[in-house]
């Protein structure tokens, strides 16, 4: 019986000193995520399909989505503003409103471009 009871203490004690090493790993993620805010350039991947130049023209305000929760959702978290065309497969553009993360969609139409920060 004292045998089990050690056991147990001892379970208890690594659990404790152990808990606070997986918050701060958590943590130390959430902080490393680049978050992108107004006047700040992006550059909007695409897949360089006809139909997506075609779509998008220079000065036009696109909205940008997030998927959120555990079932897919869009939400609108901001606006950018497309400046140039870089090459057949980006666009850089700047943020006008909210705050974009690395990963984020712009769309408009049918045409769906991926948010990048610019280099």
């Amino acid at each position: 019986m004292k045998r089990i009871i050690r056991i147990i203490a001892l379970l208890a004690l690594v659990t404790i000193a152990v808990a606070p090493l997986a918050a701060q790993a958590a943590g130390k993620k959430a902080k490393g995520e680049v978050v992108m805010k107004m006047g700040n350039k992006v550059h909007l991947f695409h897949s360089g399909t006809a139909d997506v130049k075609k779509e998008i023209a220079l000065n036009d305000t696109i909205p940008v989505y997030r998927q959120v929760g555990k079932h897919p959702q869009l939400k609108e978290v901001g606006q950018v503003k497309v400046l140039t065309f870089l090459d057949d497969h980006h666009y850089e553009a700047e943020i006008v409103k909210g705050e974009i993360k690395v990963g984020d969609i712009a769309k408009k139409g049918e045409a769906g471009l991926l948010v990048r920060p610019a280099k």
